[in-house]
């Protein structure tokens, strides 16, 4: 990044995206990112002294994972409760930029099992995706065998 670009020291060690690129990256849209910022699902690691959001790869990892679990039906809320399992998982708690899971002590066991949890129930899910899509393809033979 150059010197004169307008962002703070803090966020050049790192490398950043702004919001356009991280959309293209994604295929998701500006205003559902900005919309997962403001309901704190993603929230940019750092902004430009100008107040542009910045985005790390990290970021862009955590919202394709995001994206991943849109077509399974997931709600915001167990969105949320899955990254932050998998912050716990990871020894992410604090950094600020992601949800705080509250517990920075927390005995992996349990964590664990919610996340088994979370894998029983997507792979439950994906079946009945599944199930949908075969009735899909059912449905296009019948319409193109007229």
């Amino acid at each position: 990044m150059d010197p004169g670009d307008g962002v703070s020291d803090k966020t050049e060690a790192i490398v950043t995206m702004h919001i356009g690129e991280l959309a293209e990256n994604t295929g998701l849209s500006l205003r559902t990112i900005r919309h997962y910022d403001e309901v704190g699902l993603l929230k940019p690691s750092g902004r430009t002294e100008g107040g542009f959001r910045l985005y790390s790869q990290e970021d862009l990892s955590r919202l394709l994972l995001i994206r991943r679990m849109k077509p399974l039906g997931y709600s915001l809320r167990e969105m949320t409760e899955l990254l932050s399992i998998i912050d716990t998982l990871d020894g992410d708690h604090t950094d600020g930029d992601h949800t705080d899971t509250g517990n920075t002590d927390a005995d992996p066991s349990p964590v664990r099992a919610e996340l088994d949890r979370f894998i029983d129930e997507t792979a439950t899910r994906r079946e009945k995706l599944q199930a949908q899509v075969e009735m899909a393809d059912e449905f296009l033979e019948l319409l193109r065998s007229r």
